[in-house]
């Protein structure tokens, strides 16, 4: 294949601040006859400005990093317009931190026990446009989408939602007792469970956090 035919090779930006960790993946990258490095740097201000100067394909970013950490990298060249795919490398495994990089920008999340060969891997599928997660943090992101969509669909019985409403127009408990032809108690008992479930306390802030999370108009 001559030189007018081969394919260009992706451009990969490196951010890590462990030397050692740094160099090795620079090494495994550069080894690709697909890949080419175009900046590796130390921390995650001089990522963010190295990916807006270069504008490299994907940038491969340790999640903890001085300065920026990985996902405020990528929060926040991703919403400068930058093109980059980002690819977080982390040591943590948790189904919130893997959930939060994902939500900010990034395209891939790898823990930083992948093998060498994996991250190369990993570089080209996210230039394909493919997103990366491994399948044991599969499972744990899926748990953390259905955790965060119950917190804000609490659930509510219609009957709960029928006295929320009325809370919100001003009624008192009396009133709404009378409205629903129940006890001011039974009522009482009503609110107490919307307010559980809201992980709220009193009724102004019950129906502020329902309008927070959309439940009332």
């Amino acid at each position: 294949m001559d030189s007018t035919t081969r394919p260009r090779r992706i451009r990969v930006l490196i951010a890590d601040d462990h030397p050692v960790y740094r160099h090795g993946v620079s090494r495994e990258l550069e080894a690709d006859e697909g890949l080419d490095v175009v900046r590796v740097c130390t921390d995650g201000k001089e990522a963010l400005a190295a990916i807006m100067e270069v504008e490299p394909d994907v940038a491969v970013l340790d999640h903890r990093m001085p300065g920026l950490d990985g996902v405020q990298v990528a929060l926040t060249a991703s919403g400068s317009g930058s093109a980059t795919r980002m690819l977080i490398l982390s040591a943590f495994t948790e189904n919130a931190t893997v959930y939060q990089a994902l939500r900010d920008g990034a395209w891939g999340y790898l823990t930083k026990e992948a093998e060498p060969r994996e991250i190369v891997e990993a570089v080209k599928a996210c230039h394909r446009g493919d997103p990366v997660l491994p399948p044991r943090l599969t499972a744990g992101l899926i748990s953390e989408i259905r955790s965060r969509s119950e917190v804000r669909d609490p659930r509510l019985t219609q009957r709960e939602r029928e006295i929320l409403t009325m809370l919100a127009s001003g009624m008192s408990t009396p009133a709404i007792a009378r409205a629903v032809y129940l006890a001011p108690s039974t009522v009482k008992t009503h609110i107490q469970h919307v307010c559980d479930k809201l992980g709220v306390s009193g009724r102004a802030a019950v129906v502020a956090e329902a309008m927070r999370r959309g439940i009332l108009d």
